[in-house]
């Protein structure tokens, strides 16, 4: 969904009873919370045909966080405010993002203080995903990835390419690959989904002994939202995707008009650039 799609809808001031705090007795005894919350959403919808079923219920969505806060204890606010969100972002799958605000008045720091709060924003993100396998039963190592990706409640593969074979690329001399493009739904942030990747290849027995070498399983994250990350353990967009075939010829397949965040280009103008 577009940013200019996404409208909001706001609840401010809930007072809620909760047992969190780095003290004993705050967990012993709770004390009140202030949450302030704002859902993005199409509410379009909603607005046009007057159907509720077509937006979020705020009412809902306050009394599951009440629940939230009272039912679980947790030492530090960071943490019920991450918790939290990633909870209502779960249970509400209308809702694309989350800017949640947790306020604890009097907070116990022998200081006049009237409140301290911690404010997070949340949300899905969508990231394209190369597939690749040339070891074994190479189809049913991307369809284990596939399987153990859609396991996880913060992943959703939403769309999967077709799989083409390929020759190998960087290392010839190895077996032909099979190679294809997810469209992923994701909670996780860009190194996280990094470390979540690896461990999928991880279950499928990947070995990293060779540089472009076989593998039974191979996860690239190629785009990440529009995100540019340039570390020296993640790089988005993937740094030679412009080169490949067989990543541009799937991920046209499902995302033509995709443009690079650097470049500029679409994926289907990189992909006519590579057959010139």
């Amino acid at each position: 969904m577009n940013e200019w799609e996404l409208d909001q809808i706001h609840i401010r001031n809930l007072e809620v009873f909760g047992r969190h705090g780095v003290f004993p007795e705050e967990n012993r005894l709770g004390q009140k919370f202030i949450i302030n919350a704002t859902l993005y959403l199409s509410t379009r919808q909603a607005g046009l045909k007057d159907d509720l079923t077509k937006s979020v219920h705020y009412g809902e969505v306050s009394h599951f966080m009440t629940s939230y806060m009272t039912e679980h204890t947790f030492g530090l606010i960071e943490t019920a405010a991450e918790q939290m969100a990633r909870a209502t972002l779960l249970h509400f799958p209308a809702m694309q993002r989350i800017t949640l605000e947790i306020s604890k008045p009097w907070a116990p720091i022998g200081l006049p203080l009237e409140a301290v709060s911690v404010e997070i924003t949340r949300g899905w993100h969508r990231s394209y995903v190369a597939v690749g396998s040339n070891l074994g039963d190479r189809e049913a190592y991307i369809r284990q990835g596939i399987a153990s990706l859609n396991r996880r409640e913060d992943c959703v593969v939403e769309r999967v390419s077709e799989l083409i074979g390929t020759k190998p690329y960087g290392v010839e001399e190895q077996p032909d690959f099979l190679n294809g493009m997810l469209e992923l739904r994701t909670l996780l942030f860009p190194e996280e989904l990094l470390e979540t990747l690896h461990e999928v290849e991880q279950e499928a027995k990947r070995e990293r002994n060779l540089h472009w070498g076989p593998r039974t399983l191979d996860l690239d994250i190629i785009f990440y939202d529009d995100c540019v990350v340039d570390k020296e353990t993640l790089k988005i967009p993937h740094p030679d995707m412009q080169n490949r075939e067989f990543v541009l010829k799937p991920l046209a397949e499902l995302a033509p008009y995709l443009r690079h965040p650097l470049t500029g280009k679409t994926v289907e103008q990189m992909l006519a650039e590579l057959s010139l």
